[in-house]
């Protein structure tokens, strides 16, 4: 009898080690499953991370090249105005009665000049008038990056 009653402790030892043995192999499975998709998750994630850097960088260059060229042009300007290759005038009023006698009412034949009566603006406020212009243009240039950017993380 004591015979018997270790061989079927021994099976049902053997038989709960197998069971257990077949729990812990699916739970490792499973965790593994769980691991590897996790990882993927991961990947993919950095995955976009690095669409996103790649594009903010590309944005970016674009932005400062934009940037630099707009306050190169600024600066030629600014050098024609200074050396008088180039002035600024403004259009006169046709009806206004006060009028200015002095200003010269034709255009030379070699300037392209639009309207009969025009003044001249001195240096100094041509000056002004550039670089408020410039800074619009910065500010311009900064929205469409700021839009661009908006557009592109929305989508």
């Amino acid at each position: 009898m004591a015979g018997s009653a270790w061989a079927a402790w021994a099976w049902q030892a053997n038989a709960s080690g197998q069971q257990l043995a077949a729990k812990e192999a699916a739970y490792q499975t499973e965790r593994t499953n769980l691991a590897n998709a996790n990882s993927a998750q991961i990947l993919m994630e950095q995955g976009k991370r690095f669409a996103l850097e790649q594009w903010l960088a590309a944005s970016d260059q674009a932005y400062y090249r934009a940037l630099n060229d707009e306050k190169m042009k600024q600066a030629r300007l600014r050098n024609r105005l200074a050396t008088a290759d180039l002035r600024l005038s403004v259009q006169l009023d046709a009806t206004d009665s006060v009028g200015c006698d002095r200003v010269q009412a034709t255009t030379s034949p070699g300037g392209v000049v639009y309207g009969d009566r025009r003044a001249h603006l001195d240096q100094a406020h041509a000056q002004r008038i550039i670089g408020i212009t410039g800074d619009g243009d910065q500010g311009l240039i900064a929205l469409a990056t700021c839009q661009a950017y908006v557009r592109a993380v929305a989508h």
